[in-house]
């Protein structure tokens, strides 16, 4: 008998897509720039509505945000822009979409200054994995103070859609933070792979 895996609660029996999210890339350590915005992008997106609905807009996003490279997304002219405003594959909000562009050229700045934006990000965390031991959903949190700091300094960068919960999704994510449940099958491979950069 095929022992069925324990997963966070919020992947619940979903699409196979976003058990795959969950299985191969939430929680797992991103050390790549291109990563690191692609998710600024979908997690900026996805602010007032479910991640699964971003998952499933990713390709059209991709298309529209020539595959998340920043320096082509900080170039966007408004006639592009207008026109990526058109296709159902994104969230078709113009705010949103202004801050993909806005959010791309704050990007190259930090890397700019840091050498890369993994170098600026990875500080808000010491440089390494928090490793967090929730039993349940229920007692991860939205924010932490991690979170708040780096949204404010997102903040005053010039980077919009970027408040703490928001960011605290992001590391997430990103794998900044391990929020895997320890029931989770998920969670010891991702403290593993935490230790490997070290």
């Amino acid at each position: 008998m095929v022992r069925k895996l324990t997963r966070c609660g919020w992947v619940g029996d979903t699409s196979v897509d976003y058990m795959r999210y969950h299985d191969e890339e939430w929680g797992v350590p991103v050390w790549d720039d291109r990563t690191q915005f692609e998710f600024l992008i979908l997690e900026g997106a996805q602010a007032g509505l479910s991640w699964s609905t971003i998952l499933k807009k990713r390709e059209g996003y991709r298309k529209n945000f020539a595959d998340f490279d920043p320096a082509r997304v900080a170039r966007l002219t408004q006639k592009r822009i207008d026109k990526i405003l058109q296709d159902p594959g994104i969230v078709r909000n113009k705010l949103k979409v202004n801050s993909a562009v806005k959010n791309a050229q704050a990007f190259l700045k930090v890397q700019e200054e840091f050498g890369s934006f993994c170098n600026y990000a990875w500080e808000f965390v010491g440089g390494a994995p928090i490793q967090n031991k929730h039993k349940k959903m229920s007692d991860v949190p939205a924010t932490s103070p991690e979170s708040d700091a780096w949204s404010k300094d997102l903040k005053k960068r010039g980077f919009k859609f970027v408040g703490s919960t928001i960011i605290y999704a992001h590391m997430q994510a990103t794998g900044m933070v391990n929020d895997h449940v320890t029931g989770c099958f998920r969670r010891k491979p991702c403290a593993a792979l935490a230790k490997k950069k070290l």
